[in-house]
């Protein structure tokens, strides 16, 4: 297992099942694309690099602490690169890594079948 998997895994919640969370890596990805805010923060970060603040214009619900949670979580994953600039005032961004950009492929696939056909109301 990858050393990066292996520790987002351990920051995942115990399972409710019997079955070990290395059993099925498919698992382990969803539940950090079903964590709030990951999968729309990759989805934001498509068009390129992006500060701190931009993100925070992109998803205005989300709080500074929850933003920092999410994008470190994605870092240690291996989905997103933060690139510190040596400049004053220090500048921060945050880009897709090649890995993200895989996944980036996967979910604009979930988006084309999503909008195939809409949920029904009932599960809305």
């Amino acid at each position: 297992m990858q050393p990066r998997l292996k520790q987002f895994q351990q920051t995942l919640p115990e399972e409710p099942s019997s079955r070990k969370p290395d059993e099925c890596v498919v698992e382990i990805w969803l539940a950090l694309l079903g964590h709030r805010w990951n999968a729309l923060l990759l989805w934001h970060l498509k068009v390129g690099a992006m500060r701190n603040r931009e993100l925070m214009e992109a998803l205005p619900h989300i709080s500074p602490k929850v933003l920092a949670e999410r994008l470190d979580t994605l870092c240690n994953a291996g989905l997103v690169t933060r690139v510190v600039e040596a400049s004053f005032p220090r500048s921060v961004t945050y880009l897709l890594t090649p890995r993200g950009r895989d996944l980036l492929a996967v979910l604009d696939q979930l988006d084309i079948w999503a909008r195939s056909e809409p949920l029904s109301s009932g599960l809305a």
